[in-house]
């Protein structure tokens, strides 16, 4: 979800960025990828792709319904540098003893970053909180990185892309594959621009593909997933067109089209209930705020722009809780919010290391207390407490 009034601020220097461009040839939107890349067996799913779909819906669902305990999702959202509250959220509950091992683990932009360390579970939280508390995210929006005149994006992505490589080890890819061995499942979401669709990567197919071709791929598509429009330059994957062909898709952030994954859609619009096991649930950890705020708008170009661009995201999130929850209710699933508290200053866009410090211990000290959590229900839009 990237909804920062700081944006606006960087998006006013936006025709700077129409110096910098990805050379695409004008007979069709996809380019031939190199030959290095070899086709193997495809991680994505595409959204409009019905057959694709049907078949992650009757995995994830088997997943969840299979046995006599209930099962539980973790949907983690976008949000740029308010993903630190989520980490800190994770690592808190960690810390409470309550934790659960998630059988699906989904991320979105900045969700998509944290989800390989929330689904390999607590043995990685020192990873989660140095990459979102140690202070190395302070450099990705620095003036350094600044690159409109190069770039179709106002920040090169030099120093987003050495975080996830430095994360992404031959360690995480191992216990990523050995866990979707086990039928757990980690998903990713990016937005093709080419086709204006959302896919879902299975992160876990991918992982255990193995060698150098699967690890770039996996830090490709992280890296897609946080690259957001304007601010990042898009990340160009390979892939495969109808005729066999190997092309490059233009992939941007997965908050482009969805706030968060959390049910695939082809089991959301099943209306025939299915009784899901006891214990069931679903956590949704947005990284950033639910409710409305009331204040005066002022005047100008800049607020009125952050102010409509904060109430369209917002009342996106909100029909994408009610879907799900809908959903979870057929099916008898609880269904759980973490958000950052309305009360709480929180920008996106603030990479700073302090900001970001004291959101990660925000979202530290809710988890560790039981106080991040609330049940979401059908007689409230927004999340009530429990």
């Amino acid at each position: 979800m990237i909804r920062p009034a700081a944006l606006v601020l960087l998006l006013s220097a936006l025709w700077l960025a129409g110096c910098g461009t990805i050379y695409r040839p004008e007979d069709g939107v996809v380019r031939l990828a190199s030959e290095s890349w070899r086709p193997t067996e495809d991680p994505r799913i595409r959204a409009s792709d019905l057959e694709a779909t049907a078949a992650l819906a009757q995995q994830v669902g088997d997943r969840l319904w299979e046995g006599e305990e209930g099962r539980s999702i973790l949907a983690l959202s976008g949000g740029g540098a308010n993903g630190a509250y989520g980490a800190g959220v994770l690592v808190g509950w960690t810390e409470r003893g309550a934790r659960p091992e998630f059988s699906v683990v989904t991320g979105v932009s900045t969700g998509a970053l944290a989800a390989p360390f929330a689904f390999l579970g607590p043995e990685w939280d020192d990873e989660l909180r140095e990459a979102y508390a140690g202070g190395r995210a302070g450099r990705l929006l620095g003036w350094r990185s600044f690159a409109a005149l190069t770039t179709p994006g106002l920040f090169d992505a030099g120093a987003l892309r050495n975080l996830v490589d430095d994360y992404v080890t031959e360690d995480m890819l191992r216990a990523v594959a050995a866990e979707h061995d086990k039928g757990r499942r980690l998903l990713v979401v990016t937005t093709n621009l080419d086709t204006q669709d959302t896919v879902i990567w299975d992160m876990g197919v991918l992982a255990g593909q193995g060698g150098e071709q699967a690890a770039a791929l996996f830090r490709r598509v992280l890296l897609a997933s946080a690259s957001i429009p304007g601010v990042f330059p898009p990340v160009l994957i390979p892939g495969v067109d109808g005729a066999g062909g190997l092309v490059e898709e233009m992939h941007v952030d997965g908050g482009v089209n969805t706030p968060f994954l959390a049910v695939p859609e082809s089991l959301l619009t099943v209306t025939t209930p299915t009784r899901a096991p006891e214990g069931t649930a679903l956590y949704v950890l947005v990284n950033g705020h639910v409710g409305r705020n009331e204040r005066i708008t002022q005047g100008n170009l800049r607020a009125i722009l952050a102010r409509s661009y904060d109430t369209m995201s917002k009342a996106s999130l909100r029909t994408s809780l009610q879907v799900n929850l809908a959903f979870a209710e057929r099916n008898g699933i609880r269904m759980y919010v973490a958000a950052i508290p309305d009360e709480v200053e929180a920008s996106s866009l603030d990479f700073a290391p302090e900001p970001m410090a004291d959101l990660f211990e925000r979202g530290r000290a809710a988890g560790a207390a039981g106080a991040a959590w609330s049940e979401m229900r059908s007689t409230a839009i927004e999340p009530d407490a429990e």
